[in-house]
């Protein structure tokens, strides 16, 4: 592969991972902002600083401050540009990784990158539950349209080194979600299953777009061990952990035909996939979930890492 090559994948994977990330953060605000107003008891600080830990932002909210209200919270993790996590600084990253690489996106993919920069930068606070919810939506319509405009692409290394950003950065966005919600949201003294628990949980399925997914596969009433089981092992769902490692190895694959560049991250994703495949949740919450869901967000940096050395990442 040559210099050049490895300098656009290295663009298209990022791109990938920038606009999943993007989206995820709409959707955790999205479903927090619900939670905050709809749940029979408001989720308040804890909810707040539960999505600041799941994006990583905890640190750098702590540094403002400023105190775990939806109107700093939000603001913080949708148009503030002084840290790198927050969705104008994804919508920035993702916009210069497309440029970067303009001439190998269709115009509809590099519209709905360029419209949903262009339209965020130019927004201001986002106000109260209506106005951020307003804002959030803007985002996840045009990663939307991003989808689409990608599944209506050509299927060659552009569109694959796209998916494969995307997988591990759904890897880990939904890795982190569950451990967050696990082990640190539930309010001190609420019960597993009690009524703030199921609030809770619901969140959990509006974030990762999967409410629909466990009514159809699951017939008895929201519980924790399956909605963790789903988000963990269940391939049918998009974002779970397993159609992620699949999509890995399904990608790696492909990219090892065209390119002939296979090596440490095919095997690590395969290894990876074997391992999911044996795995069951109710045994992962009995041995330690917190333990599995830490060992399994390092791995997936060991990915990362892996497949910036074996296409040259530059």
């Amino acid at each position: 592969m040559a210099v050049m090559l490895s300098r656009t994948a290295s663009s298209l994977y990022w791109l990938g991972r920038y606009t999943e990330r993007a989206d995820f953060i709409a959707r955790l605000i999205e479903a927090t902002v619900r939670l905050d107003a709809l749940s029979a008891r408001p989720a308040g600080d804890d909810a707040w600083r539960s999505a600041l830990i799941v994006t990583y932002n905890e640190d750098a909210f702590a540094e403002t401050g400023e105190s775990f209200t939806q109107e700093n919270v939000s603001r913080f993790m949708t148009v503030d540009s002084a840290h790198p996590g927050s969705i104008i600084e994804c919508l920035r990253m993702a916009r210069n990784n497309a440029r970067a690489v303009r001439t190998a996106l269709t115009r509809e993919a590099w519209t709905a990158i360029n419209r949903a920069w262009l339209q965020f930068q130019s927004m201001g606070e986002p106000g109260g539950n209506t106005a951020t919810l307003n804002l959030v939506e803007l985002v996840k319509a045009e990663m939307r349209g991003f989808e689409g405009a990608l599944h209506r692409m050509m299927k060659n290394e552009a569109t694959w080194f796209i998916r494969l950003g995307g997988a591990i950065e759904r890897a880990d966005n939904t890795a982190r979600l569950i451990d967050v919600k696990y082990h640190l949201l539930l309010p001190e003294g609420e019960q597993v299953g009690g009524i703030v628990d199921r609030d809770q949980w619901t969140t959990i399925l509006q974030t990762v777009s999967a409410v629909t997914a466990y009514r159809w596969l699951y017939r008895e009433g929201l519980n924790p061990g399956a909605v963790i089981e789903l988000l963990m092992t269940r391939p049918e769902l998009p974002r779970s952990l397993a159609a992620c490692v699949d999509e890995c190895v399904e990608v790696l694959a492909m990219l090892g035909k065209r390119t002939g560049l296979q090596g440490e991250a095919d095997r690590m994703a395969r290894a990876r996939l074997a391992r999911m495949q044996k795995t069951r949740a109710h045994e992962v919450i009995v041995a330690g979930l917190h333990e599995y869901l830490q060992a399994f967000i390092r791995e997936n940096a060991m990915l990362d890492a892996a497949i910036a050395r074996q296409f040259r990442f530059v």
